[in-house]
């Protein structure tokens, strides 16, 4: 599903990513660990399309997005991939059943088949009775759940997620953990998951550990 090689990226002087490897397979929730500066984030973003890499190569579902242009990634972003963050970047002027339906609003389809859609993933995530909500009305956990129904209000392939529990208490960070895996386990999406998070490292079918800018091991 993700096949990442040789890949470098630096911001200035500072050389962040050194010749990264990494090759994910369909259906697997992957983690990446590391402390604070290792490249974690800079490859997830880079996997995403949200960063070019200066040298190496991505193939994500067969597909070469290392030659794609500009308006072509954006399109396979919004598409193939579901995006969610540590901040849930809710828009706090739409309600939780608007926010999870912008991006297929973006990708062209219909308001009515967009809300039933977003309906069905509020309905398995048991929010139902939020849909009206603004999100300064919900808790930090019903919040990064809105956030993951609108990462896969697409169907995309892969999720990909940086400290998504980072925000949350133990026990709502808990409960996000097991919502990947019963997701996984139903659409047989790809997860990758940057996390600080050792129980949700523990979890994972393989962990990656980054340091320096290269991954100096992994764990299946």
């Amino acid at each position: 599903m993700i096949n990442a090689s040789n890949i470098h990226k630096s911001f200035g002087n500072v050389e962040v990513l050194k010749g990264v490897d990494l090759h994910i397979k369909k259906g697997e929730i992957a983690c990446i660990v590391g402390s604070s500066g290792a490249g974690k984030s800079t490859l997830l973003q880079i996997i995403g399309t949200l960063e070019k890499a200066d040298k190496g190569c991505i193939s994500i579902n067969n597909q070469d997005v290392t030659s794609l242009n500009s308006k072509q990634l954006a399109s396979f972003r919004n598409t193939q991939i579901g995006f969610i963050f540590q901040f849930h970047h809710l828009l706090p002027e739409f309600t939780a059943l608007e926010n999870i339906c912008i991006p297929a609003y973006i990708a062209g389809v219909s308001q009515k088949e967009a809300e039933e859609k977003a309906m069905e993933l509020l309905e398995y995530m048991n929010l139902t009775d939020r849909k009206d909500h603004k999100p300064s009305m919900l808790s930090g956990g019903e919040q990064q759940r809105i956030a993951v129904a609108r990462a896969l209000i697409n169907n995309p392939s892969i999720v990909l997620a940086d400290e998504p529990s980072g925000n949350l208490d133990s026990q709502s960070a808990k409960e996000l953990h097991e919502l990947f895996f019963k997701l996984r386990d139903k659409t047989n999406q790809t997860f990758v998951i940057v996390t600080h998070n050792p129980q949700l490292a523990e979890m994972a079918d393989t962990t990656y550990k980054m340091k320096d800018g290269l991954i100096i091991f992994d764990k299946n």
